[in-house]
């Protein structure tokens, strides 16, 4: 491949007490890596070395830079983003090791905004140690969509391994709140932008979108609940009807996926964290990737959390974030792709019957 085609991938390094820069350091390892992208890590090389010699990790050659603008290809460029002597306490949650997860993700999202990166790869963060006074988020997504997302785009958190694609219509919250928080104008909202998603970050020419009730066995016409006669099922109405896209249901969660009802759909859009993730991750945990749909940048990342419990004893499985890394590099091709068929689209020409005549 042509030097001048790698895609300039910004990696995270996640929080330095856990699993993400021992599978990190194995990806970026493995033979000919580097001849199909040019990575750039977001973290600490000394931080990288105490893993290295902790677990006696395959050396890596470590290229300094001040930003992804300076990545060299054919080598693990690194931007040191860590201020201080990072202490790491392998397997332990604790602020030291959120405050260095929380600066390398800032440092490489601002770089993949300001185009110096293609695309965003995170690594596991501890919701609660990455908390700070001027951070106040659940998670990546609902950061991601507030530092590079614009008046009108809205973050889709979306799973996918091979041709399952599970997206959320809420993400991190309480069950308590989710009947709440669902509203017609959300749902359909959350249909549209997966159908774009499919069609531009996939290629799906014309995507059929499964979406799920809430209720058990979709409501039973109401007397299990009426979210779905009275949000859900409207808002499917809407987007097929006037947005013109292929959605179908509410399903029953348990039988959609019982059924295997899924391999006939191109992605599902579940209501609640757990109805889309319990299935998806016993489906697929080991190939599943985490996307954020619905911004201007491609991120991805892998499905599994901080591995704290396994953490230091070098059993970590990489495959997770490779498929991360591959994805969001087949994301960020399928989009310029897209863009680049629609850029010039052909005029409508009106044609004079009466010369016909």
């Amino acid at each position: 491949m042509d030097n001048e085609q790698l895609t300039r991938v910004a990696i995270t390094i996640g929080d330095t007490n856990g699993i993400g820069i021992e599978v990190l350091t194995k990806v970026l390892a493995t033979p000919d890596i580097l001849e199909l992208f040019t990575p750039v890590v977001y973290g600490s090389s000394k931080v990288m070395n105490y893993h290295r010699k902790a677990m006696d990790l395959p050396s890596l050659q470590l290229n300094q830079v001040s930003g992804a603008l300076e990545a060299r290809d054919g080598v693990v460029n690194i931007v040191e983003c860590c201020d201080e002597e990072v202490k790491v306490d392998l397997g332990v949650a604790d602020k030291v090791a959120g405050r260095a997860a929380r600066m390398a993700l800032v440092k490489a999202t601002l770089d993949v905004r300001d185009g110096f990166a293609d695309v965003l790869v995170t690594s596991p963060i501890c919701k609660d140690t990455i908390q700070s006074d001027d951070f106040h988020f659940m998670g990546h997504t609902d950061y991601l969509e507030s530092a590079v997302g614009g008046e009108h785009d809205r973050a889709l958190m979306m799973m996918t391994a091979g041709n399952l694609r599970v997206a959320l219509a809420t993400v991190h919250m309480p069950l308590a709140d989710v009947p709440q928080l669902l509203s017609e104008k959300l749902v359909r909202e959350r249909i549209v932008t997966l159908d774009n998603a499919l069609r531009r970050d996939y290629a799906i020419e014309r995507p059929r979108i499964a979406v799920l009730s809430l209720n058990p066995h979709a409501g039973e016409n109401g007397l299990l609940g009426l979210e779905e006669r009275d949000v859900i099922g409207p808002a499917i109405n809407a987007a097929y009807n006037e947005d013109r896209v292929m959605c179908f249901g509410p399903y029953a969660a348990d039988g959609f996926f019982g059924a295997r009802q899924w391999e006939h759909f191109d992605a599902v859009l579940a209501m609640y964290h757990d109805q889309g993730l319990i299935p998806f991750k016993a489906i697929a945990m080991q190939e599943g990737v985490n996307h954020t749909a619905g911004l201007p940048i491609v991120r991805t990342s892998p499905d599994h959390g901080t591995g704290f419990d396994i953490a230091g004893k070098g059993i970590a499985n990489e495959q997770p974030l490779r498929s991360a890394i591959y994805a969001a590099i087949d994301i960020h091709r399928n989009r310029r792709r897209f863009d680049e068929a629609a850029a010039n689209p052909l005029q409508r020409q009106l044609h004079d019957r009466k010369a016909d005549k």
